[in-house]
Order: structure tokens, then C-alpha cells, then sequence
């Protein structure tokens, strides 16, 4: 493939992520032979002859920007492990918290399709459809949802960055894990924390990843909740199966750890093999990898931009909070498939 460092990292786990999104994609009739194709390869397939099947099953076009761009930003995301139990305790005092039952959800896509993935959120006050609570109006007390509560943990601040990561795993004290996913969000916009403590002084640039912003709070307990207000989207979570291989994406199946990505649905459809040219966090060393675009997330936004899913745990966690890289990306569609207008800014390379 005419794509720069192609088959420089293995593609086995590429393969196994595709054909774990098969179960959404093959939906579709124009991808249902290319998901036969590759359900169909021996396990015991080498590399050579995985290469050789994408090779004959697609042909890449380089995603371009609305300004004719080709280069964007690639961040991290991960699974984060939170301790917890069940029931509120002077320990777990911080609810994860189910979908409120006054949450209205509109898609407008039937009436208006180039709005397709565009959904309004709200509650209904009288006769009319007014905002959801902000972030600040939930965390009140009296608790405004109160009984909705999956689980408490014992850490705001991680609570705030599950929030942003969109699933999870909460350690109980019986040793029981609790794995939550992202179920609904309340509407509101999501507004960066870094930014904001860099805008306010509080942190310089260079330390406003995840980990120094963690580490800013716990040596600011009286000026975090203030902060993590100014950012007024909540999201909502579900219970899922504690034996799942991974978190569910939008895409609606587990997500493959340094296999999966998030992207903007508008730009990339959802399920199709994408290959990200970027380099490692805080390093100049390459990083190109055949992806799939599985997820979706509230700050991914645009043609070149993508969050890579990174795993679980503190490993995870350590590389998907200092990403914040230049990449580029291309789409790989089967061979005569003609590019959506979603995605007609690519080019065939």
C-alpha cells in the first residue's frame, strides 16, 4: 500500500479488532464480502498473508482537513480501574450514576439527515424542553439524582477523568470489578480542564496532561470542584459484563487495546480500517499502525483527529494521558467502494 511505514508494526491484532466491528459493519451490504474475507483467514495466518489481504481487499485515501490540511492531533484515551463499592460510605462518598429517567433525547436525523449524528438533550419543565442539569447543578446537594447511583468511589478526581474517559472499572472490597460504559451524556458541551488551568495560571503547558493535572488537584482540594464545574457536560454510565475483552465502543463492540480509535462519525464511519502515522507520547519515535475506528468521544472533532485507545490499567493510563501528538491518518475502503461524502475529503493515495 502506497502509505508511509506500511507493515512496519505487526497486523494480527488489526485483523482481530476488524473483525471483532465485523458484527456492526457487515450490516452494511457493501462490506459483508470483505468481512467473509476475513473471518475466513486461518488464525495460523502469517503476516505476510494478513498484509497480502488487506492489500487486496482495500485501497487507502489520506484524510484531509477542512482547511486542505493532512496533519491533526492524536490524543489517548484508556480504562481506568477506580475503587469503590456499592453503597455510599464515609470512604466512597462520589456516585457513578446511571440515565436519569427525565432525560429527553431527540435525534433529528429523520427530519433533518445531514444531521445524522446530531442529537439534542434536555428535560421537560411545563410545556417546554429546557437544558439538562450541568455538572455543577448534579453534584449539588441535596443530590438532584439520587437513586440512580451504579456504584461511589472514593476519588473525585478520578471520578471526573472516568467521565472523560467513557468506561471504566470500579474494584470493590469483596474483589468483585464493576465494569461501566458510557450510556448517555446530559447535553452540555465539554470544556478541557487543561486548558483551563493553563488559562487561569495554574498549570503551564507542559505539565497539563492528565497526570500533572492530577497531581494539581491533590495539592489543591478547595479550588477542584470549582474548576471541574467550569466543565458543564456529565456523562452517564451502564453496567456491562465483567467478562467482556474490553469496553464497548460507539461502534457498539468491544474495543481492541492499541487497536481501536475514536474518531469524529461525521469525517470517518464507524467500523472501517484506519491507518494512523503518528509518534509515541512525548517522542519522536514513529508510531504507524493499522487502527480501526470503533469509538466516538465529545473533544473528537474534525477530519484529522483521533484518540487512541490505549488499554487498561496504569500502564495504560500513563501513555494515554501524556499523548498529545501530530498524525496522520487514512481511511482503507474496499476496492471500488466510492468514498461516502462523509469522507470525500480523502484522496486515494
Amino acid at each position: 500500500m502506497d502509505i508511509p511505514d506500511w507493515r512496519r508494526e505487526p497486523l494480527r491484532d488489526s485483523l482481530v479488532a476488524f473483525v471483532r466491528g465485523c458484527a456492526a459493519l457487515a450490516k452494511q451490504e457493501a462490506w459483508q464480502p470483505v468481512c467473509e474475507a476475513a473471518a475466513s483467514l486461518a488464525p495460523d495466518t502469517p503476516e505476510d498473508g494478513i498484509a497480502k489481504f488487506f492489500e487486496r481487499q482495500f485501497d487507502p485515501y489520506q484524510v484531509i482537513n477542512a482547511d486542505e490540511s493532512t496533519s491533526g492531533m492524536v490524543t489517548g484515551y484508556y480504562e481506568p480501574l477506580l475503587r469503590g463499592g456499592r453503597a455510599r460510605t464515609s470512604k466512597y462518598r462520589y456516585p457513578i450514576y446511571g440515565v436519569p429517567q427525565d432525560l429527553l433525547v431527540v435525534d433529528l436525523s429523520s427530519v433533518y439527515p445531514d444531521l445524522k449524528h446530531k442529537r439534542l438533550r434536555g428535560r421537560i419543565e411545563g410545556n417546554r424542553v429546557v437544558p439538562y442539569l450541568a455538572r455543577g447543578d448534579i453534584e449539588k446537594d441535596p443530590a438532584p439524582l439520587k437513586g440512580l447511583e451504579i456504584a461511589w468511589v472514593d476519588d473525585a478526581v478520578d471520578l471526573f477523568f472516568l467521565h472523560i474517559q467513557g468506561s471504566g472499572q470500579v474494584q470493590l472490597d469483596n474483589g468483585e470489578r464493576v465494569r461501566v460504559g458510557y450510556a448517555e451524556q446530559n447535553g452540555h458541551p465539554f470544556r478541557s480542564l487543561g486548558r483551563l488551568l493553563i488559562r487561569q495560571g495554574e498549570l503551564p503547558p507542559e505539565r497539563a496532561s492528565m497526570q500533572g493535572i492530577k497531581d494539581w488537584a491533590r495539592r489543591h482540594p478547595l479550588k477542584v470542584q470549582r474548576f471541574m464545574n467550569e466543565n458543564p457536560s456529565f456523562v452517564f454510565f451502564r453496567e456491562l459484563p465483567g467478562d467482556l475483552p474490553g469496553p464497548i465502543g460507539s461502534l457498539g463492540v468491544p474495543l481492541t487495546a492499541e487497536r481501536s480509535i475514536a474518531v469524529d462519525p461525521r469525517v470517518i464511519p464507524l467500523g472501517v480500517p484506519v491507518y494512523l502515522a503518528t509518534t509515541w507520547p512525548n517522542s519522536p519515535q514513529p508510531l504507524s499502525r493499522l487502527m480501526v475506528a470503533q469509538d466516538t468521544g465529545g473533544a473528537i472533532n474534525g477530519g484529522v483527529r483521533a484518540d487512541f485507545f490505549w488499554g487498561f490499567g496504569d500502564g495504560a493510563g500513563n501513555q494515554a494521558g501524556k499523548m498529545r501528538q501530530a498524525g496522520r491518518m487514512w481511511v482503507l475502503l474496499p476496492k471500488g467502494y466510492a468514498p461516502p461524502s462523509a469522507v470525500s475529503s480523502g484522496t486515494k493515495s
